[in-house]
């Protein structure tokens, strides 16, 4: 029993002994433990002071340095304290899932090819990302993580660009508790794109955002105010085309009009031509009957004479003064039909001679007016194949042809009117001349047959016509006028002539006057 109770009491010891000594080794292990971690935390803090002395007393920055120091250790695959190319293209790689990491490596060394933590922490700060705003961190989270609804905890925490280095590093504590995201997805999504951010600068879509935004701005500016002013030169271009359209139809009128004028001119002359000729004829007509009353008068007298029988020299006398009567009412037919006087044949010459030269002046402005409106229709023509092209309208209403064209049309349109006018008061005056002198002026044997007659020298009329194309019309044709008649005048009163006088003579016909001298 004794030896029972004594074993007891030893296994009872020796269970203490062994729980003391377990203790005793736990706590030491605790002792070491702490100390470790107080020995870390001692040299982060010696090693933030070396590097950044003026930021080693904030409690965030010792944070962020952290992280960024984390980093570092993540990258720097040997241990020896600094990032070569080979580590950093491996990290790229491997960690961030860059198939072309080139850029985003050179971006990373520069020109230096070990990064240390001091080189690492000083590009930190040096980067447009440490400087941002509540707001701006908060857009980047919008835009580039593209996870909105934290939007809010963001803002309560009042994380701004300094905060980014701990978003970087896988931290339970940061995301899960303090950020409160549950979702793994979301975490690690967080810390991908807060590393590149840390490491690489802000992305190109934040970057840029309000240059793009001002650029776009601008384009469409440029592209209103092109579309406004395209849309302006087009409706100003069409209003100009139908005006020039509406003057060419106009020219085409006054073309139609001037076309029309002389073919009722032709008409006319083709008709005075016909009476004058039914004229003629019945003017011999009633010179024959004359003749023949005349003929019947005289043998009646020579019957009346060679009678003894006074009844029948009563009856012959009778019949001869029935032939007499019968002939003066012929006679004073004949007179209505004529003017009460007759002009010299002198005169006539010299007035179909001034309308021949009248007719060639006025043929030669008609044909300036023709060229003028040919050349004004080709411009039109060439303005409505521009049209047709594919930059067409755009090139005519920027260039000056719209504007000739134009002014060709109104100065054509213009010259046809005037000669459409002179010939209007060409044809009345002749007229009237004709119905004053009773003949024939504007049917007459023609220019050279005139001068000819009238012993003009052919010199004083020109060898040579002007030619159309190049003659220009003048306040000085009246002048020529002038001057060429002048001679004219002068070589008719040379040559015994008197100037012509046009004087109202109540005469009677010669047939008139020789019937009457018959009769006595």
């Amino acid at each position: 029993m004794d030896v029972c109770a004594r074993l007891a009491l030893w296994l009872l010891w020796g269970l203490l002994l062994h729980h003391g000594q377990s203790l005793s080794q736990s706590h030491s292990e605790k002792t070491t433990g702490t100390g470790s971690g107080a020995s870390s935390e001692e040299s982060t803090a010696a090693e933030f002071c070396r590097i950044d002395k003026p930021l080693c007393h904030s409690e965030d920055e010792k944070l962020s340095f952290d992280a960024v120091r984390s980093i570092h250790k993540l990258m720097d695959d040997d241990a020896n304290g600094d990032v070569d190319v080979e580590e950093s293209d491996e990290f790229l790689r491997e960690d961030l899932n860059y198939h072309d990491p080139t850029v985003k490596h050179s971006t990373f060394h520069g020109e230096d090819k070990l990064i240390s933590v001091e080189d690492l922490w000083k590009a930190w700060k040096s980067s447009e990302v440490y400087n941002w705003t509540v707001d701006e961190v908060v857009q980047w989270l919008i835009t580039y993580v593209e996870l909105p609804q934290y939007e809010e905890t963001f803002r309560k925490l009042q994380l701004s660009g300094h905060a980014m280095p701990r978003l970087a590093v896988t931290n339970t504590t940061m995301t899960g508790t303090v950020l409160k995201m549950t979702d793994r997805s979301h975490r690690q999504k967080l810390q991908l794109k807060a590393l590149d951010t840390v490491l690489f600068g802000p992305p190109l879509l934040t970057r840029h955002n309000h240059l793009k935004d001002f650029m776009l701005v601008v384009s469409i500016v440029i592209g209103v105010g092109g579309c406004w002013f395209a849309y302006i030169q087009n409706r100003y271009s069409k209003e100009h085309m139908k005006k020039m359209m509406k003057d060419l139809e106009g020219l085409h009128r006054a073309e139609q009009s001037l076309h029309d004028l002389q073919e009722r001119l032709h008409k006319a002359q083709e008709e005075h031509r016909t009476v004058e000729v039914e004229k003629v004829h019945l003017e011999k007509k009633l010179r024959d009957e004359i003749s023949l009353a005349k003929q019947e008068a005289q043998r009646l007298k020579e019957l009346r004479e060679g009678t003894e029988n006074e009844r029948s020299r009563q009856k012959y006398a009778e019949e001869e003064l029935e032939q007499v009567r019968e002939a003066l009412r012929k006679a004073e037919k004949e007179l209505e039909s004529h003017s009460s006087w007759y002009a010299p044949e002198a005169l006539q010459k010299w007035l179909q001679l001034t309308h021949e030269v009248e007719v060639q002046y006025y043929n030669i402005k008609k044909q300036n007016a023709e060229k003028q409106l040919l050349v004004a229709k080709e411009g039109a023509e060439k303005i409505k194949k521009k049209r047709n092209t594919l930059f067409g309208t755009f090139h005519v209403a920027h260039s000056s042809s719209l504007d000739d064209v134009d002014h060709k049309i109104l100065t054509a349109k213009q010259a046809l009117s005037e000669v459409t006018a002179a010939l209007r008061e060409r044809l009345h005056r002749w007229q009237q001349i004709e119905i004053l002198c009773g003949f024939q002026i504007v049917n007459n044997p023609g220019i050279h047959s005139l001068v000819a007659a009238l012993n003009i020298d052919p010199s004083w009329m020109g060898s040579t016509r002007p030619n159309p194309a190049h003659f220009i019309m003048t306040d000085d044709v009246d002048d020529m006028d002038e001057e060429m008649v002048s001679p004219l005048s002068m070589q008719w009163r040379r040559q015994g002539g008197p100037y012509i006088r046009v004087e109202e003579k109540k005469t009677k016909p010669p047939a008139c006057r020789a019937a009457a001298s018959g009769s006595a």
